[in-house]
């Protein structure tokens, strides 16, 4: 008979034979639970975060680094034209009548018209008179003539670009940032930078918080955990500025921008302008004019008789036409725009951009002087405002040297990100020439009642921002089908 079994109790010293495990199901076999919740989310996010990270990155890189040289071009335009910007103070500290100063200008440089001039705003600034149509220079653009405010020397002159007086350097690297100097075809690589910068930086941050705080540590890792850490905190700590680049570079962008000026414009939150009209007899019109009125670049008398249409009529004089406008509370800097013709009334509008910014402007009658309108930064809209500080912030203006500091920081946190980005992306890799991409299929873990509200959000964003809705449904649609194919392979597998 075969020997039975032996049997050891707990107590003979011996430990009792194990059973023998059960062979576990094939993998293909085994069924997937439904997940819920952020864990039903976050493979979506992060398959979202990885391909916009490494398909937008190359051109968040050019913004990044163009953004950084433009950040310092502030400072380097003071060096570099420092002989036209700067003059010795005189000892009196006493100015020549502005109307001389223009004078001296248009002697020296009779082509053109005078569309605007900036009084010398601080002890030492030169005195900027803005000629338009010179042959040579470009219609978006003026002739700067840099005149001494206390002798009238003539100390240079130089292509300006824009209201915030962008000298050549500047209007360079400008460009270059906005569209490689491509033109309005190149608008559209900052526009989408732009478009997917705050989905990026928002994927990190939700997938940064969403990670046990115990991974989150820098300290004592290494590899792609190391990299991933530096990733995480750096893009943490730069994320709000991120957003506030992302929005403010899209106020002004081709498509998506176009469509914020149609959603303020229905809302009744456009930027006003002060009225440039005049009746025969002096009073302001009853039509208070469009955004853009009155800051034409029509020509006018420095002082005089003669009026901008060149028919005779009384003038008082850009001197006069200043002191009404201070009268008013009109402090330096300023710009004064003579009138585009005879029904037209000076325009003066602070031009000061940082905090506390000053924008107000004045109408003034070119027959006695009088002030005709009068529009104060305070009575602007809300929206009108927050566009005003948007844009002054991203262009390094709104608070100095500090914005032009805290955006070149904010161009090498950025530039970092994107490097340690791809790191990440080879070193998941392990070894493999361009890494392994993210598992597609997380769009499926989704519930009904999240992903239908989400399809809806991103339609109506991309009906908004273009660039980001095209580039997204393109990305959904292929990642849905390949999804799909590999699903019923059997192949799917999850982030």
């Amino acid at each position: 008979m075969p020997a039975e079994p032996t049997v050891l109790a707990a107590g003979d010293g011996q430990q009792p034979a194990e059973p023998p495990k059960p062979s576990p199901p094939a993998p293909e076999a085994r069924p997937a639970g439904r997940r819920t919740g952020w864990a039903s989310l976050r493979p979506l996010v992060l398959r979202l975060h990885f391909y916009a990270g490494v398909l937008i990155a190359p051109f968040l890189l050019v913004a990044a680094v163009t953004g950084l040289l433009y950040a310092g071009s502030f400072e380097a335009e003071k060096i570099v034209y420092a002989d036209e910007l700067r003059v010795p103070v005189a000892s009196d500290k006493n100015e020549l009548p502005l109307a001389r100063q223009v004078a001296a200008a248009r002697e020296a440089h009779p082509e053109g018209k005078v569309s605007a001039v900036r009084p010398s705003p601080e002890d030492g600034d030169t005195t900027r008179v803005l000629l338009s149509g010179v042959p040579g220079v470009d219609a978006d653009r003026t002739l700067a003539v840099f005149v001494n405010p206390y002798t009238g020397e003539v100390r240079g002159a130089l292509e300006q670009y824009g209201s915030g007086g962008a000298l050549p350097l500047r209007t360079w690297i400008d460009e270059l940032h906005r569209d490689l100097h491509l033109g309005e075809p190149g608008r559209l690589y900052s526009e989408l930078a732009a478009s997917w910068l705050w989905v990026i930086a928002g994927g990190g941050l939700v997938l940064w918080f969403g990670r046990r705080r115990a991974r989150r540590k820098l300290r004592g890792t290494k590899g792609r955990r190391r990299t991933l850490s530096l990733h995480g905190t750096v893009g943490v700590w730069a994320a709000l500025g991120l957003f506030v680049l992302s929005a403010t570079g899209l106020t002004w962008s081709a498509y998506a921008g176009e469509s914020i000026g149609d959603l303020r414009e229905a809302v009744g939150q456009t930027t006003p302008a002060v009225s440039a009209s005049v009746t025969p007899g002096g009073a302001p019109a009853a039509d208070s004019g469009g955004e853009h009125a009155g800051h034409g670049a029509g020509a006018g008398p420095a002082s005089g008789t003669t009026g901008a249409t060149g028919q005779d009529k009384k003038d008082v004089g850009l001197d006069a036409v200043l002191g009404s406008a201070r009268e008013k509370g009109l402090s330096n800097p300023v710009e004064i725009v003579p009138p585009a013709d005879a029904s037209s009334a000076y325009v003066v509008k602070q031009i000061g951009r940082s905090w506390p910014e000053k924008q107000d402007s004045v109408a003034v009658n070119p027959a006695n002087g009088e002030v005709t309108d009068v529009l104060r930064f305070d009575d602007y809209p809300v929206l009108a405002k927050l566009t005003r500080w948007g844009i002054d912030a991203h262009t390094g203006t709104l608070f100095g040297l500090a914005n032009q500091i805290a955006l070149a920081a904010l161009a090498v946190c950025l530039i970092l990100l994107i490097v340690w980005g791809y790191r990440m992306w080879w070193q998941r890799g392990r070894g493999s020439r361009f890494g392994r991409p993210m598992p597609r299929g997380a769009w499926r873990d989704v519930p009904a009642h999240v992903l239908v509200p989400l399809m809806a959000a991103i339609a109506v964003l991309g009906y908004f921002v273009p660039l980001l809705g095209i580039p997204l449904v393109a990305f959904l649609a292929v990642d849905i089908v390949l999804g799909e194919i590999a699903y019923r392979r059997g192949r799917r597998t999850y982030a």
